[in-house]
């Protein structure tokens, strides 16, 4: 199939941009240092749901699996359907299947179509399978089950708490499967089954990936997340991190998956399904992949296959007992959920929110944005300027102490070219070579000039710069957030203004930096070339991120101007215009 990627939230995109960045960083670093030579060394609409969300209460009907003697049936006439709803959710159950046909988050909008959002995907659903059916690895019995006309214990409609039993038994198939609901995302299941008199695993199933995915790109956003925190084998860069995601191409359909583990599912980028068994250690998933063809574009006729993420989770020796939660990734509900952990690692959901590689700086971002939209400012396009505007004026120290090293590299630069003349006759395996480096390193501490100084305050930023990527791309709140013109700060700006915009205020700040000593075609070359390569990699990134770039570069080009009227900064403009002038004679 062809590869849809999406720019702003494709599984890997924050290694991307962390290369983009870096290989920013490589072509700056030489660039930087050419202005002081320096001696040769010797050989990346907020939901209201309600915070408290324990689990749902007790199931009732907590028992082994039925084992009916062969003859007694037990199968319902026609097909009925069960709607249970609450302050967060609609759930329409069929009793064919004992599964569900839809499973509407009312606080959430469709982007494909007016009215609240259906987590329900109808095309792939119809294909491979609803919410709630069952899994076994004998594929004919799976169908069985999910084609069974099982007895509801109650029919029409009913709000939660409540609780549903569905039982289905014919000659040799008996299934029980018990639901039960409150007033928060998660419902708990619990399912046994039995065939020819003998017990046998049914595991509930998400097989059909979400109903917010609408157009290819969307399908790549898809992952298999689990969480183990009894294993040491998954780490992040910065801090610990022991849940698992598994990409599209690295997913198998019908592979299992072992315990233990206390929470695993399917996910995209802003909704999960994720089941928590009552006993992790007895565990087990099995992965579902799957593909369908979808419009390549809105309202067009033309096709394109992509792949579809589910799984089934349960235990593998008997009956299942469970919860499972179905809705958003929104942190303040995920950090309300318990789980069983199996040891001392964060006891809730909250890391099924992924803030990447540098979470240690995005997820205390992310709270402080959502505390000035709650309390300061309650828009996210302004509290994101507000914060910009903080975050550049505290980075305000480093940007004054790069100009200060630069110039006292520029005013050094002359005395270390000559004491690289000096000893250019020598190779660099010969021993006097290190004389070279005592001198150069003597006269660097005698004007307390730093080689590094000029580029340690850039790359202390690029952690900042990564970590606000990440959190913007997944941040749910900020999901048809409006501000200005942009209707929804999650995805590109509809016209195209805040990259542009970012550009040139890159093209203005590059022109006001002094950069004295650089050969005027390397100088002309940062000029532009990081401009626009900034331009290419962020036009299609989210209108947040865009904004808080842009910002930062105004604030910047504020900043720069001032500096440039410090002593320091007069001092290493004058000692630019005056090499200027020996060049040309």
């Amino acid at each position: 199939m062809a590869d849809f990627q999406n720019p702003q939230q494709e599984p890997g995109g924050d290694k991307r941009i962390l290369l983009a960045f870096l290989v920013i960083a490589l072509v700056l670093i030489p660039l930087m240092r050419k202005f002081a030579p320096q001696a040769p060394t010797s050989p990346s609409p907020t939901s209201s749901a309600p915070a408290q969300s324990t689990s749902p209460p007790p199931l009732a009907a907590s028992t082994p699996p039925i084992v009916r003697s062969p003859g007694i049936t037990r199968q319902a006439a026609s097909e009925t359907e069960t709607v249970i709803e609450n302050d967060l959710y609609r759930i329409t159950f069929t009793n064919r299947g004992a599964q569900v046909k839809s499973w509407i988050l009312k606080k959430f909008d469709n982007d494909a179509q007016n009215g609240p959002l259906d987590l329900v995907n109808p095309a792939a659903a119809q294909k491979y399978g609803y919410p709630l059916s069952l899994f076994t690895y004998d594929e004919s019995l799976r169908y069985r089950l999910s084609d069974a006309l099982y007895v509801a214990s109650t029919e029409g409609q009913i709000s939660a708490p409540a609780q549903i039993t569905f039982e289905y038994s014919d000659q040799d198939l008996t299934v029980r499967k018990t639901f039960g609901f409150d007033h928060t995302y998660l419902v708990k299941v619990e399912t046994s089954g039995a065939y020819k008199g003998a017990e046998i695993s049914v595991l509930p199933m998400w097989p059909s990936g979400f109903g917010d995915q609408v157009t290819p790109a969307s399908y790549t956003l898809s992952l298999i997340d689990y969480h183990n925190d009894a294993s040491t084998d998954h780490t992040a860069l910065v801090f610990p991190s022991f849940t698992t995601r598994l990409a599209i191409k690295s997913i198998s359909g019908g592979k299992t998956v072992d315990g233990p583990f206390e929470w695993a599912g399917p996910v995209d980028q802003y909704f999960a399904a994720v089941f928590i068994p009552d006993d992790p250690t007895n565990a087990a998933m099995v992965t579902l992949r799957n593909s369908i063809p979808v419009p390549q574009k809105p309202d067009s006729k033309e096709t394109v296959n992509v792949e579809v993420l589910g799984a089934a989770v349960g235990s593998l020796r008997g009956p299942t007992a469970e919860r499972v939660y179905v809705g958003p990734k929104e942190l303040a509900v995920l950090e309300a959920i318990r789980v069983p952990a199996i040891k001392t690692d964060n006891p809730d959901l909250r890391s099924v929110v992924d803030f990447g590689w540098w979470g240690l700086i995005a997820r205390p971002l992310f709270l402080w944005l959502k505390w000035t939209y709650n309390h300061i400012v309650p828009n996210w396009g302004w509290a994101i300027v507000l914060q910009t505007l903080i975050i550049s004026v505290a980075l305000l120290p480093l940007r004054i102490y790069q100009i200060h090293s630069m110039y006292k590299m520029q005013r050094v630069a002359p005395q270390i070219k000559a004491i690289q003349e000096k000893y250019k006759k020598y190779s660099m395996t010969d021993p006097r070579k290190a004389k070279m480096n005592e001198e150069v390193a003597a006269l660097y501490k005698q004007e307390g000039a730093n080689p590094a100084g000029g580029c340690l305050p850039m790359l202390i930023q690029f952690p900042f710069l990564i970590a606000y990527y990440r959190m913007l791309g997944v941040a749910l709140d900020l999901r048809h957030a409006h501000w200005l013109w942009i209707h929804d700060l999650s995805v590109r700006d509809p016209y195209l203004v805040l990259p542009i915009f970012m550009v040139l205020t890159m093209l203005i700040t590059q022109k006001m930096t002094p950069q004295a000593g650089m050969d005027p075609a390397q100088q002309k070359m940062m000029t532009w070339m990081m401009p626009l390569m900034m331009g290419v990699i962020f036009y299609n990134l989210a209108a947040g991120l865009n904004l808080y770039y842009a910002e930062s570069n105004l604030i910047m080009i504020a900043q720069q101007a001032l500096m440039n009227r410090t002593k320091a900064g007069r001092e290493m403009r004058e000692l630019m215009e005056k090499r200027a002038r020996k060049k040309e004679k």
